[in-house]
């Protein structure tokens, strides 16, 4: 539920690190606390963003969220396709429902971020 090779925010985005690039999205859970998403509105192509700065929206039934990057980059790609079917992130939050890649300004951010462990461990203090 929660893969052992990506990273995680206290706000429930993770983050796959692949070279220089991290592809990000939302977790599992957020994804289950939201409901069905009917809608994301994700950055331009280009974008300059510093860690934990909302990038973007999803829209569910039950509720409008920010998006917040785990890491400071430029957008890179933005998966398109969530535009058409947005329902993506709910059934394949770390596959098909990736939001955007990044290139990683500042890769010593990435300690900042949860292991899949501490993740787990942060959800269950939470009452989770």
């Amino acid at each position: 539920m929660y893969p052992d090779n990506l990273r995680y925010t206290k706000e429930h985005e993770w983050i796959k690190v692949e070279g220089d690039r991290g592809r990000i999205g939302i977790t599992h859970f957020a994804q289950s606390q939201l409901g069905d998403i009917v809608f994301v509105e994700l950055p331009k192509i280009g974008k300059a963003l510093r860690q934990m700065d909302a990038f973007g929206v999803v829209e569910s039934v039950k509720a409008v969220s920010d998006l917040y990057c785990p890491v400071s980059g430029q957008v890179l790609e933005v998966n398109s396709a969530l535009e058409s079917k947005p329902e993506e992130v709910n059934a394949d939050p770390y596959g098909k429902g990736w939001m955007v890649v990044v290139k990683i300004a500042a890769p010593k951010e990435l300690d900042k971020l949860m292991t899949a462990d501490k993740y787990k461990a942060y959800l269950a203090a939470e009452g989770h």
